[in-house]
């Protein structure tokens, strides 16, 4: 765990460092020290590269502990925010909100934790009521999640001045990402988070199966409740000032998973640093591949998990994903 936080304070340092004008760490130290506001330097570091750091730091520790959370809950493998349509519920109840409201101060938050709830608990319920294989889940989901993002792109059509960035949100990226929107975000990444690490050793009951749970004394209803409640606040924040980035929720569990092991009070702080780190090194690569051109972070993340969810599907059709 300490190798892992200081992994992601690398990641950071680095993040500040790299982009269109790469800055030696002796001018950011120096720059950080003396405060010259007419510093060229501290103006780069103060208004471009920590907002950019902040926001890709907490996208990738959100959705990864919602990864986490949600392959708990549905006891499958393969299931993450952007696959079963959760990202893009989010994304769609924010820009829902950006058409009706725009300008109110928190209400694209607001928006997307709902639009996440409901698409979240939808899925849920499919899961327990029409008793979905695991894969036939995943396939749903995928239905969905194509339903919701057809409806994103009917409002851009719609609404043209929703179609000014709309490329970008659907992208994913962090290019020109505000502290106030991060800010705004903060209330639902922190009371997310809170409410994940308390239900980390309820969902280690949860993984003896719903009798043995139940038996121990688990009330499994609640408990699966409130991880998917756990795991929309945090997708939702993270999804109104990130956009849909993808497979974070999906390739990090996994590897933190190989690291640390099934335990969740483990399990879920590793798949946050790692979370982070991940975002921020992807982040850093979307802008060094083609510089001085910038690629959206969503491209590098795609590229990186589509190959791996098909890994995933070869295995799991020989028996050998966890379960």
């Amino acid at each position: 765990m300490t190798l892992l936080a200081a992994a992601l304070c690398a990641a950071a340092l680095l993040s500040l460092r790299c982009g269109s004008q790469n800055i030696p760490l002796g001018e950011l130290l120096k720059a950080l020290r003396q405060g010259d506001p007419d510093d060229a330097v501290l103006r780069i570091v103060l208004y471009v590269r920590i907002p950019r750091t902040l926001a890709g730091g907490l996208a990738g520790c959100a959705l990864a502990l919602a990864g986490a959370l949600i392959q708990a809950v549905l006891n499958n493998a393969m299931a993450s925010p952007n696959i079963i349509g959760v990202n893009a519920g989010a994304g769609f109840a924010a820009m829902l909100a950006g058409v009706l409201a725009p300008g109110a101060a928190g209400m694209m938050s607001l928006a997307a934790f709902l639009g996440a709830l409901g698409t979240a608990l939808f899925i849920y319920i499919l899961a327990v009521k029409a008793g979905l294989s695991r894969t036939t889940l995943i396939l749903a989901g995928i239905a969905v999640n194509s339903m919701l993002t057809a409806g994103s792109n009917a409002l851009t059509l719609l609404d043209p001045d929703t179609a000014i960035g709309a490329t970008a949100f659907m992208l994913g990226g962090f290019n020109g990402v505000a502290l106030s929107s991060v800010r705004s975000a903060g209330v639902y990444l922190a009371a997310g988070a809170l409410l994940a690490f308390f239900l980390a050793s309820d969902l280690d009951v949860l993984r003896l199966g719903e009798e043995s749970a139940a038996g121990l004394g688990l009330h499994v209803g609640r408990t699966r409740f409130l991880a998917i409640l756990a795991a929309a606040l945090l997708a939702g924040a993270a999804v109104s000032f990130s956009g849909l980035l993808g497979f974070v929720g999906l390739l990090v569990p996994h590897m933190a998973r190989r690291l640390i092991g099934g335990d969740n009070r483990w399990l879920l702080p590793a798949a946050a640093l790692m979370g982070g780190s991940f975002v921020l090194l992807c982040d850093v690569a979307s802008r060094l591949l083609f510089a001085p051109f910038e690629l959206p972070v969503g491209i590098v993340m795609s590229l990186l998990g589509g190959p791996f969810f098909l890994y995933l599907l070869l295995h799991h059709k020989r028996g050998r994903v966890y379960d």
